[in-house]
């Protein structure tokens, strides 16, 4: 299993890219993927802005001012996100629109931040480092999913708070 927080963030990149897929399809357990793809994006959003987004400030090629971006654009993921969760039929064309608002603010996310942080972070920050930080996020990471931390409850929360 990697620990290199690089590769690990990038994995939930991917496994965000491949709930798309599945929630695009009418077909599919929505209300289940959904459910899914809400923990595991919460989850990785608290994980990056507590353990990576902190240390890596301290890396004089890792742009602050992505690190900030970034974290604006994880509120932006989070509204979007709770707007999807409140449309109730997973049938209808305001949740499809509400899915496309969502993957299309996540998207753009995962884009910028693949480019900039993690590529900066790859070459900036030392091996021994990157592995300390996927260890530190992998742990942030499973107690934010063992929090229940997509309740829509919980996301309301995170939209609410300044």
């Amino acid at each position: 299993m990697a620990t290199d927080v690089v590769e690990l963030i990038l994995a939930d990149h991917r496994r965000f890219e491949e709930l798309f897929r599945a929630l695009r399809d009418r077909t599919s357990d929505r209300g289940a993927l959904l459910g899914e793809l809400s923990a595991l994006l919460v989850a990785h959003a608290e994980a990056e802005e507590s353990e990576v987004y902190p240390a890596l400030r301290r890396f004089k090629k890792v742009d602050d001012d992505e690190i900030d971006h970034g974290a604006e654009e994880h509120a932006e993921g989070h509204q979007a996100l709770l707007s999807l969760l409140e449309v109730r039929d997973t049938a209808s064309q305001e949740w499809e629109d509400k899915l496309e608002d969502l993957v299309k603010a996540l998207s753009h996310h995962v884009d910028e931040e693949e480019r900039t942080i993690l590529n900066d972070a790859r070459d900036t920050v030392p091996d021994q480092r990157r592995a300390e930080l996927g260890k530190a996020f992998t742990k942030a990471r499973g107690d934010r999913l063992n929090a229940d931390c997509g309740s829509i409850t919980h996301v309301r929360t995170l939209v609410n708070t300044p």
